[in-house]
């Protein structure tokens, strides 16, 4: 018992250390955007999809690309457009012919077959496309005809979506939202950031970053975070910090009831966990705490959560309502021994 608490203990402070390195080497890049970096990270050591949103301009494209960059893995970028079909996306079968003169269909992989997909505004292209991704992103498989095929381990989709630009746009679907485990605001840099910025992308030097995980040291990284502990008191927390999201639901706060339409299903609980998970292994830490929860409250339940209109009327955003719900679900009382 005490070998393996020392070999967790081995495992937390080698994640600690890879976390900091891959931050760094990122950072060789892209300057600022501490809290998109901590959590794609976060869904990239759990195995989870992120939605980047942004105006253009603010480097989202480019972090997954350094993302990519560092890690030894397979990465491919759709540009989603209007007239982009689903076997553009997953593959199609063709119909070969052998120098014996048999025909048969042979499946060629679509660039969906990657470790890190990049879906560069996806909101561009139709429903019926963006649907191509829906099976990829839940079951980590593609099927065509009767075949099924599954797809690299691991495997992640990071989205970028323009919020500003409505004309030619299709919204994602809530089903197929709900596939992202974060939606994350890409803000604007502040005054000395964005002076770095001008400087360092004016001298005409790209940096170099170095690799720093493979794809089987992912891998092992996901298996081991299953280990932090997450106590009975904080599965406890998460349920009732869900549920009072849903204004149909008896624990509802009177302000959700007033000013949200619809709240947020049990795979926001199931993702709360997962990036709480992340954030206390990135710190070094064998146990997730309460504050890890409201770290990622606002990019799990961003696009879970549909304000009504009288919460539009009254200026309020989701991140506003959300952290008004944060402050007002208390933390469980925990038990203190003499």
């Amino acid at each position: 018992m005490a070998s393996e608490k020392r070999d967790f203990d081995e495992f937390l402070e080698k994640f600690r250390r890879h976390r900091e390195l891959m931050t760094e080497e990122l950072h060789k890049v892209i300057v600022g955007q501490d809290a998109v970096i901590e959590q794609i990270l976060s869904a990239i050591f759990t195995g989870g999809h992120c939605l980047l949103v942004g105006v253009p301009g603010l480097a989202k494209t480019l972090v997954v690309s350094t993302i990519a960059r560092i890690l030894d893995v397979q990465f491919k970028r759709i540009q989603f457009t209007p007239d982009l079909m689903p076997s553009d996306i997953t593959g199609t079968n063709v119909l070969d012919e052998s120098d014996s003169g048999r025909r048969e269909f042979r499946f060629v992989q679509g660039p969906v077959f990657t470790n890190i997909l990049l879906a560069d505004e996806i909101n561009r292209t139709p429903p019926k496309t963006q649907a191509a991704l829906l099976q990829s992103m839940q079951e980590r498989e593609v099927t065509a005809g009767q075949q099924t095929f599954d797809l690299p381990e691991p495997f992640f989709v990071i989205a970028t979506q323009n919020p500003i630009e409505q004309e030619g746009t299709y919204p994602l679907p809530e089903a197929q939202l709900d596939r992202f485990m974060f939606n994350i605001k890409v803000d604007y840099p502040k005054l000395e950031e964005e002076e770095q910025i001008l400087t360092s992308t004016t001298s005409g030097e790209r940096p170099e970053v170095r690799k720093v995980l493979s794809a089987k040291a992912i891998l092992y990284l996901q298996k081991q975070i299953n280990q932090i502990e997450v106590g009975p008191l904080t599965v406890g927390y998460v349920a009732r910090l869900v549920r009072a999201t849903r204004p149909v639901d008896g624990s509802a706060p009177k302000f959700i009831r007033d000013l949200v339409d619809w709240g947020a299903g049990p795979r926001a609980g199931q993702y709360l966990i997962h990036g709480a998970r992340a954030i206390a292994a990135m710190d070094g830490r064998p146990a997730v705490s309460f504050e890890d929860i409201r770290r990622v409250a606002i990019p799990v339940l961003r696009h879970r959560i549909s304000p009504n209109f009288q919460a539009q009327a009254e200026g309020l955003s989701t991140d506003d309502i959300i952290m008004r719900l944060v402050e007002e679900i208390p933390e469980p009382n925990v038990p203190k021994y003499e």
